[in-house]
């Protein structure tokens, strides 16, 4: 059961959002990441994803992703930073 205090983070909307704020296409965004277009937006879809390949889009972005979980953990109790 999800803790109430817990939203659900949608990060391939996050990451949709970020690559069209930075004027980047879907093509210049597969060659980087070394995939098919159809792939990238699969990852559009996600509302979760692998931390290797968030990495890999955070550099290839650089941009943060793992900051939206950061926060999300700042409200928890066991979160003791």
């Amino acid at each position: 059961m999800v803790p109430p205090f817990y939203t659900m983070i949608h990060i391939g909307t996050l990451i949709k959002k970020e690559l069209q704020r930075q004027e980047r296409s879907v093509t210049w965004f597969a060659n980087k990441l070394c995939c098919e277009r159809t792939n990238v937006y699969s990852i559009f879809k996600r509302e979760s994803i692998d931390t290797a390949l968030l990495l890999r889009i955070s550099s290839i972005l650089h941009h943060n992703f793992f900051q939206y979980y950061i926060k999300e953990l700042r409200g928890c109790d066991f979160y003791s930073t």
